[in-house]
């Protein structure tokens, strides 16, 4: 079975993808991701075979110009973003799939050229379904660049959904659950994530994408690293090296500054500060690790409050979330009983999840089944 994969050119909606490619590649399936130029090299060191399909040169451009505005603004902005880009792919998606001819098509839910070329060769196709957001906003946006194609879009033959099914809301209701596995890219994993600490350690990050459009300010971090000082606490940044070159100094009780492998640093933390990206928030859950929510844009003020609802975390509106306010609610998640025992459950109910393997088996079960129908006998 050939099975194409396709992503917007953005960390954190291609990785979640990767752990179920190498599902179907350890099955014997064959794989290839269709992305950007660009991109590329982000995909290629997953060790996926990938080909470019289109060129992105004005999706950074887009993306900076729609961090502002309400989160319904930003939706709409980001659909419209997305739909320009999967319009100036579309030739290059369709191309692949009339050559490569894939069985099912897998594409993330910002992503639209993948879709269309499936339908428009009478190929099944699945949706990773990022975020506890509906976003229909973004899908409509999306279609006003792709035009009449999308109202007749046929609906994907599964969406797969790696958020536990009691914090989806009501429209992801027919979802079928798939377990996060992080993929962290190449970065090492540092030693120190295998000695014991001597004192509590918080991990701060605020993503891949916000520290370049602006949202994560030197100065705003900094302030919020020296008002943890007091709870005494050690403090680990995730954060691209080229991004944090550009900060001043840090506190002496910042112990490291730099990418860092969340899905095994957040097992060795005691709370973890981030934007409220899925990626986070789900690696947290799944490390058992408490963990402070400060969204900034479009689904990250869902996906916060899903954490406060799960009783693992907290969430900070951008208006309630000044430096003292940080520390006072990282001290909560460090000595209130309450979240560290929510999010060690929430670790043992997501482990529960179905591996990516078994969704694998469940995709391609039927096809299966079609096969052996098919087979001389």
């Amino acid at each position: 079975m050939r099975v194409l994969f396709t992503s917007v050119p953005l960390a954190g909606h291609f990785l979640p993808l990767v752990p179920l490619a190498w599902a179907f590649r350890a099955a014997g399936h064959e794989v290839l991701v269709a992305t950007t130029g660009s991109f590329l090299p982000t995909v290629l060191r997953t060790g996926l075979p990938a080909v470019p399909c289109a060129s992105d040169e004005r999706f950074r451009d887009q993306l900076a110009e729609v961090m502002s505005g309400t989160p319904e603004q930003q939706r709409r902005a980001h659909g419209r973003a997305f739909g320009a880009l999967a319009a100036a792919g579309r030739d290059g998606v369709r191309d692949v799939v009339r050559r490569w001819r894939p069985d099912l098509v897998v594409s993330e839910r910002a992503e639209f050229a993948g879709p269309l070329a499936a339908a428009e060769h009478d190929i099944p196709w699945v949706q990773y379904h990022w975020s506890v957001s509906d976003l229909r906003e973004l899908a409509r946006a999306a279609a006003e660049a792709l035009g009449p194609e999308m109202a007749g879009l046929p609906a994907p033959v599964a969406v797969l959904d790696p958020w536990p099914a009691h914090l989806r809301l009501p429209h992801a209701a027919g979802h079928h659950g798939i377990r996060h596995v992080p993929h962290n890219g190449d970065v090492p994993v540092p030693p120190w994530v295998f000695l014991p600490r001597e004192r509590p350690r918080v991990c701060l990050t605020l993503g891949t994408v916000l520290p370049r459009f602006g949202h994560a300010a030197p100065d705003l971090v900094t302030a919020m690293i020296e008002s943890l000082g007091p709870l005494g606490v050690e403090v680990v940044v995730a954060v691209d090296e080229d991004v944090a070159a550009g900060w001043p100094p840090l506190p002496g009780h910042v112990t490291h500054v730099g990418r860092l492998p969340l899905g095994e640093v957040l097992s060795a933390c005691d709370a973890v500060i981030h934007h409220g990206g899925q990626g986070t928030a789900l690696t947290a859950m799944l490390a058992g690790c408490p963990q402070l929510a400060l969204p900034h844009v479009d689904d990250q003020f869902d996906n916060a409050e899903m954490v406060a609802k799960s009783g693992a975390g907290i969430a900070l509106m951008p208006g309630e979330a000044a430096p003292d306010a940080v520390a006072k609610a990282c001290e909560a998640l460090l000595h209130v009983v309450g979240h560290g025992s929510a999010a060690a459950s929430l670790a043992e109910l997501m482990a529960t999840s179905p591996a990516p393997a078994e969704v694998v088996s469940l995709l391609t079960e039927g096809r299966a089944d079609e096969s052996r129908r098919a087979a001389p006998s």
